[in-house]
């Protein structure tokens, strides 16, 4: 049997099971604890590439189809907010990294890197060339964006979900229109691809969609059991990561990426109350957009609550555009660690 079926299996069963205790986002969370946990126990897990464009393609399509004419009025104040969010980031890359070598004595680079709030792919290119610990780097990193599902979907029900984003009277889009814009958000993304864009056929999907929908070219939201289907193959990839994990060194990764994961949230939640402030957005809606990491997860979690998807989405595509940026001047000083 193909690995990928008793992951998505494992992936549902925990959807259901977290449904039933009423944790929040269960469509995420519950398959990402799930396959988290079969993992470590040996399970063979995978969710394939193929998969991860299907799932991407359809959470962005969805994200795309909040887009409305008063949606783009709001974003006109949105600068605000993002500046808001680069001093954050800026931020989280100082304070976390020097929480980490002062309480687990890692070397400056790799404090660095593991503090990283995104673009995995590229911090994990520079642990490389900088000689840092790449094995504690992938872990703490993993873990990292492993707590942010389950921590972020509590904070912002404690926090109170108040967004308007819904889907509600939009109703289903037809086949055609379904077809059309699927199709070209998967050639978009494949464009985005070429030219190296981080998570290109989510960004690809949401822009076609918002262009779609906000033109009025297409009208109605994916059927309800697709979407309910990619949130749990999103759950099921995140808890895949733990594939390989080395034991001996896991616990303390655990430690110190709970520790950078609440640090970053402290952070992130006090930018998301002066945003809030200058925007007139729901602080709750802020803390999904500033959440340090996780550009799919926050995208699916903003969907599943209702909380500003467009908002939230665009904040992470502008976080991950900031941080290919400030990752480089940043790493600068360590190529002489």
């Amino acid at each position: 049997m193909p690995p990928v079926i008793p992951t998505l299996l494992i992936g549902a069963a925990g959807a259901i099971l977290f449904y039933l205790v009423g944790f929040p986002a269960a469509a995420v969370t519950g398959p990402a604890t799930t396959v988290a946990v079969a993992t470590l126990l040996g399970v063979h897990t995978q969710i394939p590439p193929r998969l991860c464009d299907i799932i991407f393609i359809v959470i962005g399509a969805q994200i795309g189809s909040t887009v409305t004419p008063d949606v783009i009025s709001a974003a006109m104040t949105w600068p605000l907010s993002l500046m808001v969010l680069t001093l954050t980031l800026i931020a989280i890359m100082v304070v976390v990294p020097l929480c980490l070598r002062l309480l687990f004595g890692h070397r400056p680079v790799t404090a660095f890197l593991s503090a990283a709030p995104g673009h995995l792919t590229f911090t994990l290119g520079l642990a490389a060339d900088l000689k840092a610990d790449v094995p504690q780097v992938v872990l703490i990193q993993t873990v990292r964006v492993f707590l942010l599902t389950l921590m972020v979907p509590v904070l912002i029900s404690l926090w109170g979900i108040t967004g308007t984003a819904t889907f509600a009277g939009q109703g289903t889009s037809s086949a055609v229109d379904l077809v059309l814009v699927l199709l070209l958000a998967l050639a978009v993304g494949l464009g985005l691809k070429r030219l190296a864009v981080p998570a290109p056929l989510l960004i690809g999907a949401m822009a076609v969609s918002a262009i779609t929908h906000g033109t009025g070219l297409v009208s109605g939201v994916a059927p309800n059991w697709m979407t309910m289907a990619a949130f749990v193959g999103m759950g099921a990839l995140i808890g895949t990561r733990f594939g390989g994990v080395d034991r001996s060194l896991l616990k303390s990764a655990f430690v110190a990426g709970l520790l950078s994961t609440v640090v970053g949230c402290i952070i992130a939640a006090i930018g998301a109350y002066i945003a809030s402030w200058l925007i007139g957005f729901p602080p709750a809606a802020l803390f999904l957009a500033f959440a340090p990491g996780g550009v799919e997860v926050m995208a699916a979690l903003a969907i599943e609550t209702g909380l500003e998807p467009a908002l939230v989405a665009a904040h992470h595509v502008f976080r991950l555009t900031v941080l290919g940026i400030l990752l480089p001047i940043f790493a600068l000083r360590y190529r002489r660690d």
